[in-house]
């Protein structure tokens, strides 16, 4: 089976739902405490095995090529003021040079065709997708990297999953689920934003997947599907007839950093993790809820 060398990562979208501060910054950049969204995503990518960094952008996003890049002035800046060690571990972070590509999306016009920009440099190889704004963590290593292994053993199409309320289902891509080895769940169908009603399941599909190169040829034909995008899901679900799909039910975090709730949710959980900030972020929520609750 051949391994998973390429992530893709989908960095195109408008962030129209945080502004007004992405009128300026990617919503990608935007910080989960002292790093950008992007870079949680390709840390993941890094730490299961991925070698090649492949960024579908679009206007206005050149901040993330700049985060990916050597900062000589910075770099020297901190070591003249006693801060060799962070300089080193700015550096450390990056890429190796020739590790990253990118291409435009030019329009926006849904994610299957974000993913379809990409596929010369994916080549004919099979390869990983990441939706930054899905922030996922979990004790069991990271969310790509099991499904990664599924693809290694099973081989086909992978996608990560994960149960959420019925009245949320017309929200994401739904599969129609068969029968499961422990996590690792036998796929039927998928369908995008089913109706509450039309939902075959409430399991959906959330931001990593693991694709063979033959979704190329289902993406070419470039065919609107719901909000008049071209969806992912329907040239995952026209693959099916020759190329089977398996789902993973993810066991970790999931923080829709999408969303000004679930961003804010990520600030705090992360800073709560942290040993250098944990026990005074603790302390501030609880100061600012007894204010809160003294002023009702």
């Amino acid at each position: 089976m051949t391994a998973v060398r390429t992530g893709v990562f989908t960095v195109g979208g408008l962030g129209t739902r945080f502004l007004p501060a992405t009128k300026a910054l990617p919503k990608e950049m935007l910080p989960v405490v002292d790093k950008p969204l992007i870079q949680y995503a390709v840390e993941e990518a890094r730490d299961a095995g991925i070698e090649q960094f492949v960024f579908v952008t679009g206007r206005g996003k050149n901040a993330i090529e700049d985060h990916f890049d050597a900062h000589p002035h910075l770099e020297t800046v901190l070591a003249d003021r006693g801060r060799p060690d962070i300089a080193a571990t700015l550096r450390a972070e990056l890429p190796a040079p020739g590790q990253l590509a990118y291409v435009r999306q030019n329009e926006p016009l849904g994610l299957g065709h974000a993913v379809w920009c990409a596929r010369h440099l994916v080549g004919e190889e099979p390869f990983a997708v990441f939706l930054p704004d899905e922030l996922l963590r979990s004790e069991n290593g990271p969310c790509i990297g099991e499904l990664i292994d599924v693809h290694a053993r099973e081989g086909g199409n992978v996608v990560s999953v994960i149960d959420v309320p019925r009245e949320h289902t017309n929200r994401y891509g739904i599969i129609d689920p068969g029968p499961a080895d422990g996590r690792v769940i036998e796929v039927g169908g998928v369908v995008e934003k089913p109706s509450v009603v039309d939902a075959p399941s409430t399991y959906a599909i959330v931001g990593r997947y693991v694709l063979e190169p033959t979704i190329f040829d289902h993406l070419d034909q470039a065919r609107e599907g719901a909000g008049g995008e071209i969806q992912l899901t329907d040239a995952i679900q026209q693959a099916m007839a020759t190329t089977p799909l398996r789902a993973v039910h993810f066991d970790g975090r999931r923080y829709d950093c999408g969303t000004k709730l679930g961003y804010l949710e990520a600030n705090i959980a992360l800073a709560l993790q942290r040993g250098d900030l944990g026990g005074d972020v603790a302390a501030m929520v609880r100061r600012v809820l007894d204010e809160l609750a003294m002023g009702q």
